[in-house]
């Protein structure tokens, strides 16, 4: 029977579950580097330090041209790999203290809902996202119970400690269109299962995030123990808890786990059409289903 345990690269005669950020080689203790994000083999090491001119170690080497550090997704390693993510906390209490400070006002015309009822002359007066108002599918998602401050402080504390590692692999680009192809499915979700509940809050687009942590942990041969544990909590928590969007949670979670997977595979060689590709498939959908589900709503 073939053995089909991986083997480091230098080292045949020793198993690992770790592989370099760059190349993606597997490596053993020996051979891993620390980097800013995971580890590296030797050689890209190397190639990473070589100066002008230099070949940085490899046969027939090229213009020596320093390569510029990359995330296990390809993305660019940023001087502060947190800063989307610190930004998006910034946002959404922002606009919490908007909240705060105008009351249900704003919130009501921001939150996100569809509905028609007739205006008595054989017509129909229409409201929410059913009126035109679409820019509630996206708004929604920073808005939180202003009632209640464990809303956004829950949300907030779980975009930080999920979100802040996964811009860290993803890079800042592939990070950011993950969150908002998150929240858009969300939203979509909700349109077309309950669409005349006011919704609001960042938990669909966090739930995309619970989704490709789940993905990397599991590209990466991680324990995903943990990550299985705290999603299957937080999906009970959805369908037992009141006043809980269970619709944003699980479209979040979709699409989220969706681009995950093709951030996680795609082949090197077509690595930015896989990616993009199936964010922006993911996007055309959501947006799609949004429309029918006012299209629904409206008939």
């Amino acid at each position: 029977m073939e053995d089909q345990a991986v083997r480091c690269y230098r080292h045949q005669d020793r198993e690992t579950g770790v592989r370099c950020t760059r190349c993606e080689r597997p490596i053993c203790p020996d051979c891993m580097i620390s980097a800013s994000v995971g580890f590296q083999c030797p050689e890209c090491v190397r190639q990473g330090s070589a100066g002008p001119g230099s070949s940085g170690g490899r046969p027939g080497g090229g213009s020596g041209r320093v390569p510029q550090p990359r995330t296990v997704a390809g993305g660019v390693v940023a001087r502060d790999p947190y800063l989307v993510t610190k930004i998006l906390i910034g946002l959404n209490i922002a606009v919490f203290l908007l909240e705060l400070a105008i009351g249900n006002r704003f919130v009501n015309d921001y939150d996100l809902y569809a509905g028609c009822l007739p205006n008595g002359f054989g017509g129909q007066q229409c409201f929410g996202a059913a009126n035109g108002e679409w820019y509630r599918v996206l708004t929604a998602a920073f808005l939180h119970d202003q009632h209640n401050p464990l809303h956004i402080g829950f949300n907030m504390l779980s975009l930080w400690w999920i979100g802040a590692p996964l811009e860290q692999l993803l890079g800042r680009a592939r990070y950011l269109a993950l969150y908002f192809v998150s929240a858009l499915a969300a939203s979509a979700a909700v349109l077309l299962i309950a669409p005349g509940t006011p919704t609001l809050g960042a938990s669909g687009a966090i739930f995309g995030l619970f989704g490709a942590t789940a993905v990397f942990m599991r590209r990466m041969r991680y324990d995903m123990r943990p990550i299985l544990i705290l999603l299957g909590l937080n999906i009970l928590f959805s369908f037992t808890w009141a006043n809980v969007s269970w619709q944003a949670h699980l479209g979040g979670l979709a699409a989220g786990s969706v681009v995950a997977v093709a951030m996680a595979y795609a082949p090197r060689e077509r690595r930015d059409l896989v990616q993009w590709g199936t964010a922006a498939g993911v996007l055309v959908l959501s947006l799609v289903l949004t429309a029918v589900a006012v299209a629904q709503v409206t008939s």
